[in-house]
Parts: structure tokens; C-alpha cells; sequence
């Protein structure tokens, strides 16, 4: 079964997970980075890519020129994966294509340990897309 095929009530069965709302994600301290001249340059599509509004804009427009800007920063220790397979274990159906994958390793030819996965947003329900991206997030776990 594809990630995509997860819903929210289905992912917290299959993998007994509690979701908890209303508590928000803060980092104690994050620096802020510049961005390059090359990412700015790229990002002034951003209007384009919002007003077509479709994955693949927002894939090709906004968030891989990012991730690549973040490998950049990282001197390319990290790998980026765009649209990849990523079939951690079939049998409870962690199996199926990433959107975009970011691996600690330097290596692209394959995804090893540790992942990170992004998911984008769905285009008409944001909701729709988040059993999805908590099975994805269990299979980097499970990785």
C-alpha cells in the first residue's frame, strides 16, 4: 500500500500512535540564514508557482531550489532526493514514492540512515495529505 493511501485514522492504528493537537514545535534557537543570491533569484517565480498552483510548481519552484540550497550550505554532506522510492518495510505498507527525501549521507545513488522525509501540502485539503506524511515519518523512523 502506497503512503498515500494512509489516512489519519489509519496510520494511528496500524502504527498505535496518539496525536496530540495544539501544542507547537519551537526550537529553542534557530540562526537565521541568508539566502543566496542564486535562491532569491530563483524564488521571484514564487508568484508564478502559486498562481499555477500545482505540485509539481511548487516542487520545481520552491521547495527543491531550497533543499538544494541547504546541501549547499552543508558543503554536500547531505543527500537530496526528489521523488524517490522509499519501501521500508511492504508488509504494513511503509512502501511507495517520497516526495523529497534528505539523507545525512553525502551518497546519492541510495537513501541510507538517518532520513528525513518532506511532504507537501495537498492542494484542496491539507488534512487529507496527513496520514501520508505520518507514515512516511514512521518509515524514516523505522529506517
Amino acid at each position: 500500500m502506497p503512503y498515500s493511501q494512509f489516512t489519519i485514522e489509519r496510520v494511528k492504528q496500524d502504527f498505535q500512535l496518539n496525536t496530540v493537537e495544539g501544542v507547537r514545535f519551537s526550537p529553542s534557537k534557530i540562526e537565521t540564514i541568508q539566502p543566496s543570491p542564486r535562491l532569491q533569484a530563483i524564488l521571484e517565480d514564487l508568484p508564478w508557482a502559486i498562481a499555477v498552483d500545482t505540485e509539481k510548481s511548487r516542487s520545481e519552484v520552491i521547495i527543491n531550489p531550497m533543499l538544494l540550497e541547504v546541501r549547499r550550505i552543508l558543503n554536500q554532506q547531505i543527500s537530496v532526493f526528489s521523488g524517490e522510492e522509499f519501501n521500508v518495510d511492504a508488509s504494513v505498507g511503509l512502501n511507495g514514492v517520497c516526495d523529497f527525501l534528505i539523507s545525512r549521507s553525502p551518497e546519492q545513488l541510495t537513501v541510507e540512515a538517518p532520513a528525513i522525509i518532506i511532504v507537501e501540502a495537498k492542494k484542496s485539503d491539507l488534512k487529507s495529505g496527513l496520514g501520508q506524511c505520518i507514515a512516511e515519518m514512521v518509515a524514516a523512523q523505522k529506517l
